[in-house]
């Protein structure tokens, strides 16, 4: 049986893995970490080539360790994957890579960590900080298995030399597929397939980047349950060359298509037209199959929680949930907040509290 002597295991090396790494040694308790592939750099490695933050260097790194270089420029994805790596020797705990999680089971008050190796391994409780690149979210058309041109999600897609010359359609509304389709657009025939009109958040307000307003106004702060009125579909962040691609007709923007067949895609006014490619920037859901066993998932594959704690096993909660507590919840900017307010009730139940206190 698990004890409060184990471990609290960290599912995840990425930005809210690592930040629960740091909130759990703070607390007091000793944080391993399983990252499933070979560096705590969590998804960021594997973001397609031209990927930049959206905000600026000095509103995106962890509490005590700025990034380097000019705080006011947007960090590049490899950049950003160095400053985690960066940030894992500095924390100086026990981060073990190439160890993918398959399960995790409940034992006494705590739980046991099951690995792909085999390994099993003890914890007093349990950060599921897994992200969701793992698990895309594609859509299901009709004809769709009938699709003879390439079809992928935004995870397979590396840079645009590839799809040079060829027809092309994007889809979805949100930063990724704006941003791929305005770089497409300069080697492909492209089309950026969306549900509705793009909506353009700018990216520079007064002459500040917008996450300068994000804080001082408080705005990353608010509550989820305020932020579901108040953002109530995809925002583009947007220094004005998106909207400028768009009304001019650089960014063929269409009403999304309704079907495939064959080696077309079908639009909604019945038109068939042929395409090569179909690259689908749809976002992703939690990558948590793992937990599906402990029941501590509902019928669609979300975490039971409140703000991040579980509602269904004292000693289990999450981190990187879109939303969780915050407008930045999943950001490396905001994370971190998330990590002390979650960890707060992790180390309660391993260190005893309802029973020292006679519950």
């Amino acid at each position: 049986m698990t004890t409060p002597t184990h471990p609290v295991i960290v599912i995840g090396a990425g930005q809210s893995g690592l930040a629960a790494a740091r909130a759990v040694r703070d607390a007091g308790l000793q944080p391993v970490v399983l990252e499933a592939s070979d560096r705590p750099a969590g998804s960021w490695p594997r973001y397609y080539d031209s990927l930049r933050l959206f905000s600026p260097a000095r509103y995106s790194a962890m509490p005590g360790f700025p990034m380097d270089g000019d705080p006011g420029r947007y960090p590049t994805r490899d950049e950003v994957a160095g400053y985690l790596d960066r940030y894992a020797q500095h924390l100086g705990v026990d981060i073990r890579t190439h160890t993918r999680v398959s399960g995790v089971e409940a034992d006494g008050p705590g739980f046991v960590v099951h690995t792909a190796g085999g390994d099993a391994v003890p914890a007093a409780g349990v950060v599921a900080a897994s992200g969701s690149f793992g698990n895309p979210a594609l859509p299901s058309l009709p004809g769709q298995e009938t699709f003879t041109g390439e079809l992928l999600h935004v995870t397979g897609y590396r840079d645009p030399a590839p799809y040079a010359d060829k027809r092309v359609v994007v889809v979805g509304g949100g930063n990724s597929g704006v941003q791929l389709a305005d770089e497409l657009a300069g080697v492909a025939d492209l089309t950026l397939a969306t549900l509705a009109p793009i909506s353009f958040l700018p990216q520079v307000i007064r002459g500040r980047d917008l996450h300068h307003w994000l804080e001082v106004t408080r705005f990353d702060h608010l509550p989820a349950a305020w932020l579901r009125h108040l953002v109530r579909k995809p925002l583009v962040l947007d220094t004005g060359r998106y909207r400028e691609g768009i009304e001019s007709g650089r960014i063929d923007r269409r009403a999304m298509f309704t079907a495939f067949d064959g080696d077309c895609v079908v639009w909604a006014d019945g038109e068939r037209e042929r395409v090569d490619a179909v690259v689908f920037a749809t976002g992703y859901r939690p990558d948590l199959a793992y937990l599906a066993p402990l029941g501590a998932l509902d019928e669609h594959g979300l975490p039971r929680h409140a703000e991040g704690i579980s509602t269904t096993h004292p000693g289990l909660v999450y981190l990187g949930l879109e939303f969780q507590r915050s407008f930045s919840s999943n950001t490396l900017r905001g994370v971190s907040r998330d990590a002390d307010h979650v960890v707060q009730p992790l180390a309660a139940h391993v260190q005893g509290a309802h029973a020292i206190i006679g519950l």
